[in-house]
């Protein structure tokens, strides 16, 4: 069983930065989507930078989704935010990655430039940090978390 602390008293700061992460997905996907209307869903050219990013419509509606489920899962809490943070932010790192390796072939369907690549990354590690951060639990989870690392050390 790994380390992941209980009840960590930074908690509240790391839902604030998911929840900031999460709008501003949401946003860039609102204008993205406004922006992108009338093009084809994975169109590759002419596309259109918005908040620093580039994008099509299959993005910005891909960043509407993603935005909406992170700003639910901080609302909610109670554990949910702290694995779906998880899953998120290896899911942004891992898609940053891949479209990095696509990045000059046909096959960059989302219409990523190396700028959404570092962004996809950055919010990746930042939600994926705030998982780490944001289990709750009783106070005798938290006693048997702490009896658990101090005996095998």
């Amino acid at each position: 069983m790994a380390h992941i602390p209980i009840n960590h008293p930074l908690r509240p700061l790391y839902r604030v930065l998911t929840a900031l992460a999460g709008l501003y997905i949401l946003i860039f996907g609102i204008i993205g989507a406004t922006k992108s209307s009338g093009q084809s869903l994975f169109d590759q050219n002419h596309l259109h930078w918005v908040l620093g990013l580039r994008t099509n419509l299959a993005f910005a509606i891909l960043s509407i989704v993603a935005g909406i489920v992170i700003m639910v899962a901080v609302f909610i809490g109670r554990n949910i935010d702290h694995y779906l943070d998880i899953a998120a932010g290896l899911v942004f790192m891992i898609v940053g990655m891949l479209m990095l390796i696509l990045l000059q072939t046909d096959a960059n369907f989302l219409g990523f430039s190396v700028v959404n690549c570092i962004v996809s990354f950055i919010i990746g590690i930042v939600v994926f940090a705030a998982g780490l951060y944001g289990k709750t639990g009783s106070a005798k989870d938290v006693a048997d978390e702490e009896a658990f690392r101090h005996h095998h050390r």
